[in-house]
């Protein structure tokens, strides 16, 4: 049990990367006074996990309403976490989510979507909600420990970006987008597996 929580937890980290998204949130936020940020920061982090808990509680009823299968689901998602896992790896001008330059104050998008609840991590919870009641649980929980890391990490994103330095930001994003790719070609080789598996 608590083997699942584990993962689940180092699932939802990777996949909304609240470290990979420090200079993103620093960027987007640059043109807010100070005293306003840390108000938007909490804000977003809540849109988010609200969002990402309506996929997970209700994830399994839009999967029946679309007729779409738990195998299709894991094959579509490892493809967008691949994808996602390699921008990660070889970034792209403006980041994974484009340039966040401007002087308005940000609102749900883009720092609450896609920052946080982007495509993968939708997938992802879409996944976790076609388990057991005990492992739905078990996901939420991990879900709401990694919606507190987020806050953590991201109300001290300026500080965190001047310790660590440019460098060292974008190694850990690489690395991370390493275990990403490991993640993503598990979850996608799981769902051909199982494909196979029904037509024996």
């Amino acid at each position: 049990m608590s083997d699942s929580f584990f993962h689940a937890f180092i699932l939802l980290f990777l996949v909304t990367d609240p470290v990979g998204n420090i200079p993103f949130f620093v960027s987007a936020l640059a043109h807010v006074p100070a005293a306003r940020r840390w108000r938007i920061v909490v804000r977003e982090c809540i849109i988010a996990f609200i969002l990402l808990l309506l996929f997970m509680l209700l994830g399994r009823h839009f999967l029946a309403a679309i007729q779409l299968s738990e195998v299709s689901l894991r094959i579509g998602g490892g493809l967008v976490l691949f994808l996602i896992a390699l921008r990660m790896i070889f970034p792209q001008p403006g980041g994974i989510m484009g340039d966040v330059s401007g002087g308005h104050e940000p609102f749900i998008v883009p720092l609450a979507i896609p920052a946080l609840a982007g495509p993968s991590a939708l997938a992802t919870v879409l996944l976790f909600s076609s388990g057991t009641s005990t492992e739905l649980t078990l996901h939420i929980g991990a879900l709401s420990a990694v919606a507190v890391v987020w806050l953590i990490i991201l109300l001290a994103a300026n500080r965190l970006q001047a310790m660590l330095g440019e460098r060292v930001m974008i190694a850990f994003e690489r690395l991370m987008g390493l275990i990403l790719t490991a993640i993503s070609v598990e979850m996608l080789l799981a769902g051909l597996r199982h494909y196979v598996e029904s037509f024996s």
